[in-house]
């Protein structure tokens, strides 16, 4: 190197030039949330792949108790997911918004700290979990040979958890910094191992739901070590742990991860009570709700996807003060959602046939599936509405409006209306629970963008203070030593 090298003459902006750079505030947004939700979906449905891929293959033993099983089993993981994803969005929300006001040390501090609380959080729900397993499921209506299946299932597929959580966290911050396409192959990889290994352990080794459950631990470990290794030694995200920020840090997560996660805990408390419902018609309804239950987060992951992919663009732009932006991106998330739903609905409507026969359905849960791909996946116009606004009180300092809403939606959108909907049988309950998330979903967007609105106007001011009679509450870590 001579003398007269860049680094030398000017060390603090060669220095900036090695750091990752907001790349949210800048450029067509509509471009940003598609490329965000596209990639963060696909690795969103490579984790729901996992359940669906094992759903697939058990369905072709041909025993209803056993893809009941797996319903039930389902419903329990998905607690543990909800709450995984709610910690998610809450670290990609705080990481981003670091980010987004230069201060690279910090985040990496935070990144670090983020991922030892995912670890502790998620074994501490799966010891509590398998501690209760038995009336846990017998809470959710599993009797006879499903419940005792479900459980042996969850023996052993639960212990992946707090790694799937690992491995969703270090997605989350690779999203953070804007690498998308990294992001979504760590969580390929879940799926790629269970395509590869669920024929084997289930079929070959001959170890039928065993062998699932096996595949299912298998597959959550090699997520975690992807994750880990992309966002430890590929981007450098993670700095030293600091125990003098620990807890600041941690409030500063809690901030947004601890209403994120009562948002998100309110969609498996309303399945739980869809599942109890559905469970009093018989094995072949709950096979029916599981398949729907499986194919659903895979056919709109791009859905699912939003409230975690638009964090980081709303947050990087309110971090820098670029309130507009912060509007437009909510509008450019809309617009996606609505073309997004309507390409899977129309796919569905299709495919509705294949699917039927390749998870061996027949009866009532064939009917189900029929009725879902014709009409009621519609539905998710206004849930899609949902997880945009979500994402808009989540990164805009209204994290409790977000967890009013789900909450609302899981009870009162949901049990009056199921509660009437069974009197009609299993199709009933499914009407019941679509009308009830368009209802909730519509009051939730209109408020969104009302709440965009008031951005900049004094309620929400730069890089996330929130003023308040001449006070600011500052949602930035505090700075490292």
């Amino acid at each position: 190197m001579t003398l007269d090298h860049p680094a030398l003459k000017h060390p603090a902006s060669a220095l900036s030039s090695l750091r990752p750079t907001p790349r949210f505030v800048t450029g067509s947004l509509l471009r940003h949330v598609f490329v965000m939700a596209g990639t963060s979906a696909v690795g969103l449905v490579a984790v729901f792949a996992v359940d669906l891929i094992n759903l697939l293959y058990i369905s072709l033993l041909g025993d209803k108790a056993l893809t009941a099983a797996v319903g039930f089993a389902g419903v329990l993981s998905f607690f543990h997911t909800s709450i995984s994803i709610g910690l998610m969005i809450g670290i990609t929300a705080t990481v981003a918004r670091t980010v987004g006001a230069g201060r690279m040390a910090d985040a990496r501090r935070l990144a670090s700290h983020s991922l030892i609380a995912m670890a502790v959080i998620g074994t501490a729900l799966t010891l509590a979990t398998l501690l209760g397993l038995a009336p846990l499921l017998a809470l959710l209506g599993a009797r006879d040979e499903a419940a005792v299946q479900a459980q042996r299932f969850l023996s052993i597929s639960l212990l992946g958890l707090p790694l799937a959580g690992l491995g969703m966290a270090s997605s989350a911050l690779l999203r953070s910094v804007g690498d998308a396409r990294r992001a979504m192959t760590v969580q390929l990889s879940a799926a790629a191992v269970t395509t590869v290994l669920d024929p084997l352990f289930i079929f070959v080794f001959g170890l039928g739901l065993d062998g699932a459950a096996l595949v299912s631990l298998i597959a959550r470990a090699a997520l975690a070590a992807a994750g880990l290794h992309g966002a430890w030694r590929v981007k450098r995200l993670l700095g030293r742990p600091d125990r003098t920020h620990w807890r600041a840090d941690a409030a500063l997560v809690a901030k947004v991860a601890g209403p994120a996660v009562l948002t998100n805990l309110a969609t498996p408390v309303g399945n739980a009570f869809v599942t109890h419902s559905m469970a009093v018609f018989g094995a072949a309804a709950m096979a029916g709700q599981a398949t729907i239950d499986r194919v659903t987060p895979v056919a709109f992951g791009l859905i699912y996807a939003l409230s975690g992919a638009v964090g980081p663009i709303l947050a990087q732009n309110l971090g820098a003060g670029q309130h507009g932006r912060v509007r437009e991106a909510l509008s450019a998330s809309m617009l996606f959602m609505v073309a997004a739903v309507s390409a899977s609905w129309a796919l569905l409507f299709a495919l509705q046939g294949l699917l039927v026969r390749g998870f061996s359905l027949d009866g009532v849960s064939a009917q189900m599936l029929h009725a879902f791909c014709n009409g009621l996946c519609a539905s998710f116009f206004f849930a899609g509405a949902l997880f945009v606004a979500n994402a808009s009180f989540n990164n805009l300092g209204r994290p409790l409006w977000s967890t009013a809403f789900n909450w609302g939606r899981a009870t009162l959108g949901t049990i009056p209306f199921v509660w009437w909907g069974a009197h009609y049988g299993p199709l009933g309950v499914m009407v019941g629970q679509a009308a009830g998330v368009v209802l909730f979903g519509s009051l939730a967007i209109f408020t969104a963008f009302a709440l965009a609105r008031r951005i900049g106007k004094g309620d929400i001011g730069p890089a996330g203070l929130k003023e308040t009679k001449g006070r600011s509450r500052v949602s930035l870590p505090p700075r490292g030593a």
